[in-house]
């Protein structure tokens, strides 16, 4: 759990902001919203599938990229 300590003089709204960073970077947020709902299996295996699908293609473009440089 990310935790930040308030600098002397810092004002709340300063300190919330580099609370919220920490946990973006932590991936606390993307967790909680990916079990605010049930996920079937069914709709799992898509959903990594596109994933990897994206993830090959991007793969595949920088190679290209690569090559024609």
């Amino acid at each position: 759990m990310p935790y930040v300590k308030v600098r002397e003089s810092e004002p709340f709204e300063k300190a919330f902001k580099r609370f919220q960073k920490s946990c973006e970077k932590a991936g606390l947020m993307a967790e909680i919203r990916k079990h605010q709902r049930y996920e079937k299996p069914s709709e799992a295996r898509k959903r990594k599938s596109n994933i990897a699908r994206r993830k090959l293609r991007k793969l595949q473009a920088a190679l290209a990229r690569k090559g024609r440089l």
